[in-house]
């Protein structure tokens, strides 16, 4: 199920700026932050908790950062 990093982005931006300086913070490449934040990789356990420490989100708040489901968009049904 892919998740919608939207918030966790921009939190990202309000405390770092870039996500290539949270990224740098992370000790990741700006690749491996982008497949992160577009699905292609999980966070782990441990990340999601440097990422929570390093961007002050409360241990109650990390489900609403890292595990918002992706909401998919469908279009509207045609009339018979």
């Amino acid at each position: 199920m892919p998740f919608d990093y939207s918030k966790l982005l921009g939190r990202i931006i309000e405390i770092y700026g870039t996500r290539g300086a949270f990224g740098e913070a992370m000790g990741w490449a700006n690749s491996t932050l982008w497949a992160k934040l577009n699905n292609k990789v999980e966070w782990t356990q441990g990340e999601i908790k440097r990422g929570a420490k390093l961007l002050s989100i409360e241990d109650g708040d990390i489900s609403l950062y890292f595990f918002t489901p992706k909401v998919q968009k469908t279009e509207p049904k045609e009339a018979i």
